[in-house]
């Protein structure tokens, strides 16, 4: 595969667009990867523990709320109603989300005589409705733009997982659990569990997200406001909402070519059959890699240590960006490659299931061995996944406005449809067992 020279990289484009579009991004998803980073402490603290993760990407699905009332509005409503009027709101919640989960996120209430954590439940839905939105809304919008701001833009969104990874690395989680020897109340000696404390405080690192969500809004202020930026769309007719359809002349490259999909090293046009089947494989791979496998990875890891679970959660999301960047200078739009890459995946993913269904005891459980290939594998699966969504959502930006909603939705459904099924099979069935580390007695 050729990579693209830098030249040709800035050739003919505004770098502050380009800024724009990345910090644009970064407020799509920020919220919600800060939570699946903190995982491993909130887990740790948490009334429900282990099954935490299952409730919250339940909650996450919920989010599909907001997007469901704009298209129903969008459909039936006489009014016209601007797509950057609705960014800004959904925008300002996600601040304000995020703040908040700064002060109530271990705050607890007892819900049909359980203990519940209510206030983190309802934070996460309102950031989820910040990412599920972007997915119909943030992406269609910058459909508007050239196609090379698509791509700087879900570097942003990338990034929304990567900025909250690296403070997680720097937060760190203190540790595995040790055995420490101690007295008991009547004063015998016992051994007891202790995890070494983290860096700085779940308040800290929520600070951070709020920051980085108030810095987004401004970006899309002046993406949506600024001239220089105007100046950068493609020729288009923006109709009502999200709904625009490209002139012939804004599919033509840089070299003067028609811009078409790559299949099989040819250059042909999207027929319907690989139109439809490029949607229906965005749905599966939203429902494993937004529904599923996060519901499943704390079984997957946690077994290895504490500290193998928190490189994994912190790495996969590195691995988002990463494939991103990539994108910008290796072939994103051959659906030959899709379709490898899918197959790779394929097998990643069953022994990334196969360590959860085997929990509490994984293959190569206690061995060095272990957790290296539990990190690396669900790195590289996590980078694949991100790699794939951003070529589907590269094809089909070519198709007009409506088909970048349609990944949208159809990437929500998906997304809903594994969350549900993850959320049974964890909490209704015995299929998935936690690991309780113990001490031996003195």
């Amino acid at each position: 595969m050729r990579l693209t020279s830098y030249k040709s990289f800035l050739h003919d484009r505004k770098v502050l667009v380009d800024f724009l579009a990345i910090l644009f991004g970064i407020g799509s998803w920020i919220g919600i990867n800060s939570i699946f980073v903190q995982f491993p402490l909130l887990v740790a603290a948490a009334p429900e523990g282990w099954d935490l993760p299952s409730f919250i990407v339940v909650i996450i699905q919920l989010g599909n709320l907001g997007p469901l009332v704009y298209t129903l509005i969008q459909k039936y409503s006489t009014r016209k109603i601007q797509d950057a009027s609705v960014i800004y709101g959904i925008l300002a919640v996600g601040c304000a989300a995020a703040l908040a989960m700064c002060f109530v996120y271990n705050i607890t209430a007892t819900i049909g005589g359980v203990e519940r954590s209510v206030w983190l439940f309802i934070v996460v839905f309102f950031l989820a409705l910040v990412g599920c939105s972007s997915s119909v809304l943030f992406m269609p919008y910058m459909g508007r733009f050239r196609e090379i701001y698509l791509i700087t833009y879900l570097i942003g969104e990338g990034l929304s997982g990567f900025l909250p990874s690296i403070m997680a690395l720097i937060q760190g989680v203190g540790g595995n659990a040790q055995c420490v020897l101690s007295n008991n109340t009547q004063g015998q000696p016992e051994y007891q569990l202790y995890t070494p404390p983290p860096r700085f405080e779940t308040e800290q690192f929520f600070a951070f997200v709020t920051t980085f969500m108030c810095v987004s809004l401004g970006a899309f202020i002046l993406l949506e406001n600024l001239k220089l930026c105007r100046k950068e769309y493609v020729a288009v007719k923006i109709e009502k909402g999200n709904k625009y359809t490209y002139d012939e002349s804004s599919k033509i490259n840089e070299s003067g070519e028609q811009l078409t999909v790559q299949e099989d090293a040819e250059n042909t046009s999207l027929s319907v059959t690989t139109y439809r089947l490029l949607l229906i494989l965005m749905a599966v791979i939203c429902m494993f890699g937004n529904g599923i496998f996060p519901s499943i990875q704390s079984y997957s890891c946690l077994p290895y240590g504490n500290i193998a679970y928190h490189l994994t959660v912190t790495l996969s999301s590195i691995a988002n960006p990463l494939a991103c960047f990539l994108a910008v200078f290796l072939p994103h739009t051959s659906i030959r490659l899709i379709s490898i890459l899918t197959s790779i995946a394929t097998a990643i993913g069953i022994y990334a299931v196969a360590t959860a269904v085997m929990s509490p005891s994984p293959p190569l459980f206690g061995q060095v061995g272990g957790e290296i290939l539990v990190v690396l594998s669900w790195t590289v699966l996590n980078g694949l996944i991100s790699y794939m969504k951003l070529s589907i959502t590269s094809i089909f930006r070519f198709q007009g406005g409506k088909s970048l909603v349609w990944v949208g939705g159809v990437s929500q459904i998906g997304s809903f449809t594994g969350a549900i099924l993850a959320f049974v099979l964890i909490n209704y069935t015995g299929i998935f067992v936690s690991y309780t580390p113990t001490c031996p007695a003195p």
